[in-house]
């Protein structure tokens, strides 16, 4: 669906913003909110249910109220806003955030899914998510009533060091790559995130190549780009500068392996990014 975006460069974030013309935007979430609601319940997710019980582990009739973890090396969940929703310091706690159920690109909101709480019927209440905002790593709670969450077989490993990229599926590796990274004035940030976006440039002979599987992860040093400085693994114009630490922050892979990772990587995915 994302293919239906007018995507345009933003020069100054070094980013990709999309934008699409106002008079098709209903039509366009409409089919857009159609298609992920079909992929989600073929993975058999849906809003207000517990998919993550067959997945992670099998589901029990009965069990202890308690807050549970969810990420594991094989499988992840991810939360997609199905309107605007709130997110909360704690179960039942402060309103920290509104999100709406479209991000600042036009996308659907999606969260990365770190536990659950649930009640003695094993009933999710609540989940503890990954937020696609600065400062990194930071986490809060949603009401499960307010998301539609699916299971995630797919994983990304950025070893910076080795200037490698690394897409798995069930934990085994799919693809491996090598890669451009962020230089030592704008390094790349290092730890958990997940896939917030994917975004498909509008020029595929620019500098990011054919798109974008965004991170929810932000630079520490370009604070003031929009949007607050993302960071994206991205295609490129100069694949002779893959394999050197040159770019913004952002990780710079062929576009022949962006596509095939692309086609690959759904929202919700998580993405370790490590030295």
């Amino acid at each position: 669906m994302l293919r239906h975006l007018d995507l345009l460069l933003n020069l100054e974030s070094g980013f990709l913003v999309a934008t699409h013309e106002r008079v098709k935007r209903s039509r366009l979430w409409v089919l857009f909110y159609a298609v992920l609601t079909l992929a989600l319940a073929g993975c058999g997710g849906d809003r207000g249910s517990s998919p993550e019980g067959g997945v992670l582990g099998a589901e029990r009739t009965r069990c202890s109220a308690s807050v549970q973890a969810l990420e594991s090396p094989t499988r992840a969940l991810g939360a997609a806003a199905a309107s605007g929703v709130w997110v909360y310091a704690g179960p039942g706690g402060r309103r920290v955030e509104r999100f709406g159920r479209l991000n600042a690109n036009g996308v659907p909101t999606v969260f990365g899914v770190v536990a659950r709480q649930v009640d003695s019927r094993c009933r999710a209440g609540w989940y503890r998510v990954r937020l696609p905002r600065r400062p990194n790593h930071r986490v809060a709670w949603v009401r499960a009533s307010d998301v539609t969450v699916a299971p995630v077989r797919t994983r990304i490993l950025v070893d910076l060091s080795a200037r490698l990229v690394t897409l798995y599926r069930d934990g085994r590796k799919v693809l491996s790559t090598r890669a451009a990274i962020g230089s030592s004035a704008t390094p790349t940030p290092t730890g958990t995130f997940y896939v917030d976006q994917r975004l498909l440039a509008s020029d595929p002979s620019g500098p990011f190549g054919p798109g974008a599987i965004g991170i929810a992860a932000y630079s520490e040093v370009l604070t003031g780009w929009a949007q607050g400085g993302p960071i994206a693994i991205h295609g490129t114009n100069r694949p002779d500068l893959i394999g050197r630490a040159v770019s913004n922050g952002c990780v710079r892979i062929r576009n022949d392996v962006l596509r095939r990772m692309f086609a690959a990587t759904l929202a919700g995915t998580p993405v370790v990014i490590q030295r």
